[in-house]
């Protein structure tokens, strides 16, 4: 759970005239703290096209989210989180799931192909679990990096 690639041609933009180039860390931190994910306590470097993340998040699902709302910056192909901790951890905590979304791609295509055939509908899932990043379920792009949950046991 430390390093995650990303597309480095694919993201939100962040500050003017930045293009493909790296971002600033003061922006990547401003972009992660504006999602209000808990993450006050994260420390932003920026290493070439390469975000490092240090200090704590409260949970996974704060760990995962923070991973991919930097990790979706256009110029970053690389996050590295091997600093950053997780106070509370889940108790059977597998290594995260992500997707990167392909040309043609829809949220129901996604949960059919990580889920199992007949398993769309869970796409639902997998939208809650990208908010605040995802604002609306048709509003995805290629190269985009999703979370994919665990399906709930019922």
């Amino acid at each position: 759970m430390s390093l995650f690639d990303f597309i480095k041609e694919a993201g939100k933009k962040l500050g003017i005239g930045q293009d493909e180039a790296a971002p600033k860390a003061e922006d990547v931190k401003k972009e992660l703290d504006s999602h209000d994910l808990g993450t006050e306590g994260v420390k932003v470097d920026v290493d070439g096209d390469k975000v490092v993340l240090k200090g704590s998040v409260k949970d996974t699902t704060a760990f995962e989210k923070a991973v991919i709302a930097v990790g979706n910056t256009l110029g970053v192909s690389k996050v590295e989180a091997s600093e950053l901790k997780v106070e509370q951890p889940a108790p059977t905590a597998a290594a995260p799931v992500f997707y990167t979304v392909k040309k043609g791609d829809t949220l129901w295509k996604i949960a059919e192909d990580q889920y199992g055939a007949g398993k769309g509908a869970h796409n639902k899932e997998i939208f809650e679990a990208n908010k605040p990043m995802l604002t609306h379920p048709d509003k995805i792009y290629p190269g985009q990096v999703l979370r994919i949950p665990p399906l709930e046991s019922k």
